[in-house]
């Protein structure tokens, strides 16, 4: 459960009608009709927190006949709070994927054809476009100045702005005007 779903479910609880709900439909399943009797409230209201306990995943549906009726989801309900508030890895995969979409943007929105359209201004996709260059470069090899502008020069024809640009982020080191990726 990732935490969006996990504060879902909480919101959806946090509601008196829906925790009666929810009590009716432990006892047994039950459709819209009979909810809004038991607990003498419109079923257009039924329907709405229904529709919100679906969304939350804490109920499910099927359809008989002319009716739908409603379950409980015990899947969802058997979770301890403890659990859910330990699934904290889930999320920081949801925020690894999300900034690897981040990078291959950045990456697809400066690159055409394999080549650097612009230095970007912003440091963090700056950043990007000098990883994306820097994987041209074997780490730990050492490279004289000018065979790393020509490789530089592959992907932009300000190959000694890039070339500062990576050592000022310590992708590079540079001693005696030997060049040498660190990262």
């Amino acid at each position: 459960m990732t935490e969006a779903d996990s504060i879902k479910l909480f919101k959806c609880l946090s509601d008196k009608s829906r925790l009666l709900i929810l009590k009716c439909l432990i006892k047994e399943p039950m459709y819209v009709e009979l909810l809004s009797k038991r607990l003498q409230l419109t079923p257009s209201t039924i329907s709405f927190h229904l529709k919100k306990l679906e969304d939350a995943n804490i109920v499910q549906s099927r359809k008989e006949q002319y009716y739908t009726v409603y379950s409980i989801n015990e899947d969802v309900l058997k979770h301890s709070i403890i659990d859910i508030i330990k699934e904290e890895a889930s999320e920081e995969n949801l925020q690894n994927q999300r900034e690897e979409q981040y990078r291959k943007k950045v990456i697809e929105n400066f690159f055409e054809y394999g080549k650097l359209k612009v230095i970007p201004v912003q440091r963090k996709k700056k950043l990007i476009v000098l990883e994306k260059i820097a994987l041209a470069f074997e780490i730990g090899k050492k490279y004289a100045e000018r065979e790393v502008n020509i490789i530089i020069a592959d992907y932009n024809d300000d190959f000694c702005t890039i070339r500062r640009e990576m050592i000022a982020e310590k992708i590079f080191k540079r001693e005696d005007g030997i060049y040498e990726r660190l990262r």
